[in-house]
């Protein structure tokens, strides 16, 4: 197939770009190197690589043509910056999603797949969390995905494209940022680590959060891109399962902790179910983060 990444140098989108580049499809990247968190952006020479902004829809427009499929990653996928920074937030996730499928529309794109958050459930719902429960969006981030969720499933039942949308839980591996205090909390445990650094726990570090390794993660979308389903415009919970503690994870690393202050607009939990993806494309999570955490270590 040729298929479109965007945020194709980021973290998931890397990991992404490599195992259709190893499946033998044709890859187009497009990133604009915005995400701050991340200390290095990565470009694989074997796509067909543009550094732009997924805003900038006259730029993007023509890279569409003769794609069968599009991933769509690009972001500002960071809490706290987007608290910091909303007008941007909207901007990029908002109007930069409803671009990447008005340029798929014009170009006869089959299918779009969106990378969006778990952060929808907020704090309102119980435990575990399931796609039909209310959403409950608590800053700007989570309210700008939601709404690609929802530009998602009019893309689909208004012009017939087939979008899925994947609701990823805290994911965590391979080329995870690393950059700035709103880094993902295991990759910055782990740098912590390696510089002989105290690891910095926000608020009391008793918020539990639902886990999954970037290698499962792709493998969702991977089956995204290739499954038949009855019907699209669909979100899919992609998680473990399974919740730890931020204090259980740092003590996974490194026993020198310091605690820091709270932060606004976060859930105090996350616990995803899963049962829709594992019947709908068969998708379970394979990888343990207790022993990964230890690999990493050793």
């Amino acid at each position: 197939m040729k298929v479109i990444v965007t945020g194709g140098a980021g973290f998931i989108g890397s990991n992404i770009v490599d195992r259709l580049l190893a499946d033998g499809h044709k890859v187009i990247c497009i990133d604009n190197e915005s995400a701050e968190c991340n200390n290095s952006f990565y470009w694989n020479e074997n796509a067909e690589n543009y550094k732009y902004d997924i805003c900038d829809y006259e730029k993007i427009y023509h890279l569409f043509k003769g794609v069968d499929t599009v991933f769509h990653l690009a972001a500002e996928a960071r809490i706290q910056t987007t608290i910091n920074n909303p007008l941007l937030a909207f901007k990029t996730n908002i109007l930069g999603t409803a671009n990447i499928l008005q340029a798929s529309k014009e170009n006869n794109v089959k299918r779009v797949i969106y990378s969006t958050t778990s952060s929808y459930y907020g704090k309102k719902n119980t435990l575990p969390n399931v796609e039909t429960q209310a959403e409950d969006c608590l800053n700007p981030y989570s309210v700008s995905k939601v709404s690609g969720d929802k530009i998602m499933k009019m893309y689909y039942e208004l012009y017939g494209i087939e979008t899925i949308s994947l609701r990823y839980f805290n994911v965590y591996g391979k080329n995870e940022p690393i950059k700035g205090q709103y880094a993902p909390v295991i990759g910055l445990f782990l740098k912590q680590k390696r510089n002989n650094e105290p690891l910095t726990v926000v608020g009391d570090g008793l918020q539990r959060r639902d886990f999954t390794n970037v290698e499962d993660v792709v493998n969702a979308n991977i089956l995204a891109m290739n499954c038949t389903l009855d019907s699209y415009g669909e979100v899919f919970n992609v998680g473990c399962g399974k919740n730890y503690s931020i204090l259980e994870i740092a003590e996974m690393i490194s026993d020198d902790i310091v605690f820091i202050p709270p932060r606004l607009g976060e859930a105090r939990e996350t616990l995803s179910d899963t049962s829709k993806i594992n019947k709908a494309m068969g998708w379970y999570p394979k990888i343990s983060l207790d022993q990964w955490i230890k690999e990493q270590i050793n």
